[in-house]
């Protein structure tokens, strides 16, 4: 295999594994020799760095692994932070879940539903910025409104909230409908 087609292997097969990749099963899966693996990896890894360029190869105990330039680093991070769910508590992903099938939902609502105290669970959602206020409802005490956010959706890989699974939602103030009785029956 010419150099040039055994470092254009060698850049798939590290892109495509996201981890490190012993030197050993490139040069087994390549059938080449180890010599021409390091040679050929080294080769590379040298031309990203010279280049500049956003990724770089990094040998790692025996073996090699594709990742970021360290000098785009906020880049990466500015780019990718929403990817990285936020870390939630039981109670936020509950408090959340309420959001984001009633909206615009007050804390009332929420604690209604979860049966206890919500007050910390939609401050946290508000300060991660999954909700937001949506006014207020026209009742006595005027309680504020929340809504998902377009950070809720990028977080959690939805366009809309169409995307959302359906649930079978609670009827507030409204009377159950009535289960039909078979016809002779009881």
């Amino acid at each position: 295999m010419e150099r040039i087609e055994l470092q254009r292997a060698i850049e798939a097969i590290l892109f495509a594994a996201g981890e490190r990749v012993e030197a050993a099963r490139l040069a087994h899966a390549l059938e080449t020799g180890m010599d021409e693996i390091l040679a050929a990896a080294d080769a590379l890894a040298d031309l990203y760095a010279f280049e500049r360029r956003g990724i770089r190869i990094l040998k790692l105990e025996g073996g090699y692994q594709m990742v970021s330039s360290g000098e785009m680093a906020d880049h990466v991070t500015k780019a990718l932070e929403t990817r990285k769910p936020p870390k939630l508590s039981a109670s936020q992903l509950e408090a959340l879940t309420i959001i984001a099938y009633y909206q615009p939902a007050t804390k009332a609502m929420v604690e209604q539903i979860r049966g206890v105290d919500s007050a910390y669970s939609i401050s946290a959602l508000l300060n991660k910025k999954l909700i937001e206020e949506a006014g207020r409802l026209n009742v006595p005490g005027r309680p504020i409104q929340y809504q998902t956010t377009p950070d809720f959706l990028r977080t959690f890989g939805l366009s809309s909230l169409e995307e959302l699974p359906p649930i079978e939602k609670i009827n507030f103030g409204e009377p159950p409908a009535p289960e039909e009785q078979p016809e002779g029956g009881s």
